[in-house]
């Protein structure tokens, strides 16, 4: 046996990490003393233990590595592999983000005739559905030539908070963004759309998420973020999410105390910890490089909250416009017993007609 420090020094985690796991049983030790609590491992977990510090290094979160370390090798290996695929697909779009600021800041370092952004357009289509249960629809969806926006209010006046908050950001569809300044602009929309969902609903415990992207005309697409309302975007066959849930819920998995699979059915899955209408309530503020065959998905949890995520890629990727993907992922929401209000945006990144 080996004293937590010890076995610390050995497998390079320190003693702190494998209290944290201890605590996440996630690496548990083989025997604590009765008397003093001090914990001791065995000299066969050191294997474990470094497989958790490598997965560390490679940045994997603790929800991960604890399936990861629970799973036989040849199942373990492809878990990593999907991860990595999913690090990759990230890096690559702010590989293409960096590449794009480089050329705004410095615009003689930008390749002549390479500059293809300003023939892209949006071709959209959204739709909010009060769902099979619930008496009335508290969701707001939106879709414009250059703002895409869902908004799920919550409370006995969600309908009016989500309905002024995205009204409150419908000025951003008429006017072209400042390249420069677009996410400055979004958060000083944000903080109008706060003020109009206090003055819709007044004293009235009530409030909304919010998901936004608006075409800055220069192939970007700059997000606002705020609830548990989604974001997809479908490029080169694969569904990624773009933005991440403000929840109790997912601050548990994030933590590594819940699994995704546990969170999926967890009974406060739906409790926000960030929500306009709430104080001080913080935004995801951030750009997203867009390409062209790119397809957006925006929507309510009354749509991914009961139609998995595979189902939601293979609508996605067969229908043949926004319009028809629109219509089948709410008859999807619709044969799941429509539990919820759902509401939906579907955006593509084309080339621009002649």
């Amino acid at each position: 046996m080996l004293t937590i420090g010890a076995f610390a020094r050995a497998c390079r985690l320190s003693p702190k990490a494998l209290r944290l796991y201890d605590e996440l049983e996630l690496l548990r030790p083989a025997r604590v003393d009765p008397d003093t609590g001090y914990r001791h491992y065995a000299v066969g977990q050191l294997e474990q233990a470094r497989l958790v510090a490598w997965l560390r290094r490679l940045g994997m979160p603790l929800a991960g590595i604890r399936q990861v370390v629970r799973l036989p090798p040849g199942a373990a290996a492809a878990e990593v592999r999907a991860y990595w695929a999913r690090v990759e697909a990230e890096t690559a779009v702010r590989r293409d983000l960096a590449a794009f600021l480089v050329g705004q800041l410095d615009p003689a370092t930008a390749v002549p005739g390479k500059d293809t952004t300003a023939m892209l357009e949006l071709r959209y289509s959204a739709h909010s559905d009060r769902g099979l249960v619930r008496p009335a629809n508290q969701d707001t969806a939106y879709a414009g030539r250059r703002l895409l926006a869902v908004a799920d209010g919550f409370g006995p006046a969600g309908g009016s908070a989500s309905s002024a908050a995205v009204e409150a950001l419908r000025f951003l569809d008429t006017a072209e963004p400042p390249a420069g300044g677009v996410l400055n602009l979004l958060e000083d929309a944000l903080h109008g759309a706060a003020e109009a969902v206090r003055d819709a609903t007044g004293p009235e415990e009530a409030g909304t998420t919010l998901t936004a992207l608006l075409w800055t005309g220069g192939g970007q697409l700059a997000l606002v973020h705020i609830g548990d309302s989604r974001a997809y975007v479908l490029r080169d066959g694969k569904l990624l999410r773009i933005t991440h849930d403000h929840t109790l819920v997912q601050s548990m998995v994030d933590e590594g105390r819940l699994t995704e699979a546990e969170a999926a059915s967890h009974p406060q899955r739906s409790l926000l910890v960030r929500a306009i209408g709430a104080d001080a309530a913080v935004p995801d503020l951030r750009l997203h490089d867009a390409r062209a065959g790119d397809r957006y998905l925006l929507c309510s949890d009354g749509l991914y909250g009961v139609v998995a995520e595979d189902r939601l890629h293979g609508l996605l990727a067969d229908a043949a416009e926004p319009g028809a993907a629109v219509r089948e992922l709410i008859a999807a929401a619709h044969a799941a017993g429509g539990p919820d209000n759902v509401s939906c945006v579907v955006a593509d990144v084309a080339e621009a007609a002649a």
